[in-house]
């Protein structure tokens, strides 16, 4: 269980109760005398975010009222409960009344309880929450624990995060399962037929690799992950510019994201053949570094054009894919942070998702809605895959003109994929700007508790 929840019971936890505009005079009613005249004193208005602790008459702490936002109101945010962990005084506390949601609540409490501390003290709030009645609290567990290690490996550095570091991540993840694991090092890839992977890592002294790991019945349906696992990105030859630098810490988010969700998966003992690669590169500058105009053949045979060194998750994905896709998959999804340009269409916290498949579609769009997981279909429209065509290769993975990029970049990746009775593609930003309620600033885990409700729903 998650070290932000108790078991014990209820009678000695502080109650929290959660309050609107429209609840508030019920609530204040339900109060003690002491403590309704202590909340009048203080002037306690029920708005989203305010807290307030009532004392006993000893001193202890009596109950906390937590204003939330009225449901169905545009600024509605299930997971307004993940501030209470910095708000509250050391304690147990238990759900007096019922939240909007209370598995988002009881999660969001989990969420909330975050801290990086790996450099600095830093640690988490000493509250611990009595999860309500009729939530299952270890799936909540499995995924709020999931998220901390998301949210670890994109928040630590490159000097601490190369591929190597990230290598080891996914044997620590798959030591505790029954895994069979592989990986592919430096110049193995070229004699394995990972050419696009050992291009975009070779300028780096640390070694690309792709790891290869699987768990469960082969009977079952073959489901793959598979994660960009770029490290570091400084966009090669052609370099970003400082700004655009910054945050590349993060350009394995796909990876963080996918051995986040292979660790829902294997955890709840979903009814899976569970596959997961993760190419892992650091995209550096050297004398050896790939080149644009430069063309490289690709696992599926197909030749590639380099139009930008900066468009290189693609090119790691797609060799990836291709042996994903050589294994005839049931459903192959794809994560990765790879475009600016599904930032610009739809900002941070909305990635696109693309897929063929109408049913798909569907349901990822129901599961990214009840689970709060935002995700936005985008189309793999057929009129642009003419413009990754090449005067001299197969294709060019960075096409000319800057125009629906995040849509350019999912064909090119299409192009990797026939075998696959499904294929869903997700562009994540993994990153979360400015905190939010359960979301502080830095590595943030996207898309993966959306697709985990999806996996449990069919393979439950």
């Amino acid at each position: 269980m998650h070290p932000a929840f108790e078991r014990t019971s209820t009678t000695s936890a502080i109650p929290i109760h959660f309050v609107t505009a429209s609840t508030w005079d019920a609530v204040a009613n339900s109060l003690s005398e002491p403590a309704r005249r202590f909340a009048q004193a203080q002037d306690f208005k029920a708005k989203a975010g305010k807290c307030l602790v009532l004392p006993t008459a000893n001193g202890a702490i009596d109950a906390v009222l937590f204003g939330l936002d009225e449901a169905g109101s545009p600024k509605h945010d299930p997971f307004r409960p993940g501030q209470l962990p910095g708000l509250l005084p050391p304690g147990v506390y238990r759900f007096a009344n019922a939240p909007h949601d209370a598995r988002l609540a009881t999660l969001a409490f989990a969420l909330g309880c975050y801290r990086f501390a790996r450099y600095r003290k830093n640690e988490a709030p000493d509250v611990r929450l009595v999860p309500p009645d009729g939530v299952d609290i270890d799936n909540v567990s499995r995924i709020a624990d999931a998220a901390g290690l998301a949210r670890d490996l994109i928040n630590t550095p490159a000097n601490d995060m190369g591929p190597a570091e990230l290598e080891a991540a996914a044997r620590d993840l798959a030591s505790n399962y029954d895994t069979s694991f592989d990986c592919v090092i430096g110049d193995e890839l070229l004699k394995k037929n990972f050419p696009l992977i050992h291009a975009v890592g070779m300028a780096s002294p640390r070694a690309p690799r792709l790891i290869d790991f699987s768990w469960g019945d082969p009977a079952h349906p073959k489901v793959t992950l598979v994660g960009k696992g770029v490290c570091f990105d400084t966009g090669g030859v052609d370099l970003k510019p400082p700004g655009s630098m910054l945050i590349m810490k993060k350009d394995m988010g796909g990876a963080a994201n996918v051995l986040a969700l292979a660790s829902m998966i294997m955890d709840a003992g979903l009814k899976v053949r569970l596959r997961v690669l993760i190419p892992a590169v650091e995209n550096s500058v050297a004398g050896n570094a790939f080149r644009p105009l430069d063309v490289f053949p690709s696992r599926k045979g197909l030749s590639v054009e380099i139009g930008n060194t900066d468009a290189e998750g693609r090119l790691v994905l797609a060799d990836a894919l291709a042996l994903a896709d050589e294994d005839k998959p049931d459903l192959l999804i794809d994560l990765g942070t790879l475009t600016g340009a599904a930032r610009v269409a739809l900002g941070p916290e909305l990635p696109p998702f693309y897929t063929n498949d109408e049913a798909l579609a569907a349901d990822v769009a129901c599961c990214a809605r009840e689970e709060r997981d935002p995700l936005w279909r985008m189309p793999l429209w057929p009129a642009y895959d003419a413009w990754l065509d090449s005067k001299v290769a197969d294709l060019n993975n960075a096409p000319s003109g800057g125009f629906a990029g995040s849509i350019t970049c999912a064909l090119f990746l299409q192009r990797f994929v026939e075998a696959a009775k499904s294929w869903l593609h997700v562009d994540i930003y993994g990153w979360t700007p400015s905190a939010k309620p359960a979301r502080p600033e830095g590595g943030e885990c996207q898309a993966a508790r959306a697709i985990y409700r999806l996996l449990s729903q069919r393979y439950g």
